[in-house]
């Protein structure tokens, strides 16, 4: 079978001497509502082989997790105003950069935490330190999206927190496959990412990321929130 890569990617990339191919699953939007399970069996199953590794985006776990909340649902708090204004926002995704993102952040990783990171990253940026603040609040809060030029709809008004339990989540969809394939739930976007649960060991998700450097799947309309890497 042939397969193609999203506009502006290589379909393969070499690391450390292994050529592998990261072929994009095209779907349709995930919905609120929609059922994990069923959604890999229609649309990974036939393309997962085994010795692949299947890359599922954090975005459509937590969707389907119930985890998308439109915009104009959430009413932030005055320190979300405060604190989102010194959020540097980037095309590759709005981060806590809104008072929307913030008050997410603030209700799920806890306000003391959100001010101790605050204050954390306010002093080291004067040494020349970057990224303390979600290094300090964690993965729940790097893990929140807010909507982008390039968001699907209607993701595009919505705030989407991080997946629940991805560890979880990486076995289950294994044991869905068959058990021939690893599973990593990935939070990849432009600037990098981050493994967020996968069944791979330490070595072999730092491997992945490598892989997954320049972002396969894309940031905007490609509609392709699955991808496999394969030995080529």
């Amino acid at each position: 079978m042939l397969y193609e890569s999203n506009a502006g990617k290589a379909l393969t990339v070499t690391v450390d001497g292994t050529t592998y191919a990261r072929i994009p699953v095209r779907t349709r939007v995930v919905m609120p509502g929609d059922d994990l399970d069923a959604f890999i069996e229609d649309y990974a199953r036939g393309v997962v082989q085994p010795g692949d590794t299947l890359f599922v985006t954090e975005k459509i776990v937590a969707i389907t997790q119930g985890r998308s909340y439109p915009i104009a649902s959430i009413q932030p708090r005055k320190l979300a105003f405060f604190l989102s204004k010194f959020v540097v926002r980037t095309p590759y995704g709005i981060g806590l950069g809104m008072p929307e993102t913030m008050e997410m952040a603030l209700r799920e990783c806890g306000t003391p935490r959100i001010l101790f990171a605050a204050g954390v990253s306010a002093v080291t940026k004067v040494f020349g330190r970057k990224g303390d603040f979600y290094r300090v609040a964690g993965d729940k809060a790097r893990a929140i999206d807010g909507p982008t030029k390039g968001t699907i709809p209607p993701y595009n008004e919505a705030v989407v927190l991080g997946p629940e339990k991805p560890r979880e989540v990486a076995t289950r969809l294994k044991a869905l496959l068959g058990g021939s394939a690893e599973v990593a739930v990935v939070d990849i976007n432009d600037l990098g990412g981050n493994i967020l649960g996968s069944t791979l060991d330490k070595a072999a998700e730092r491997r992945l990321v490598t892989i997954l450097k320049d972002n396969p799947l894309g940031q905007g309309h490609e509609s392709t929130p699955l991808g496999v890497i394969r030995p080529a």
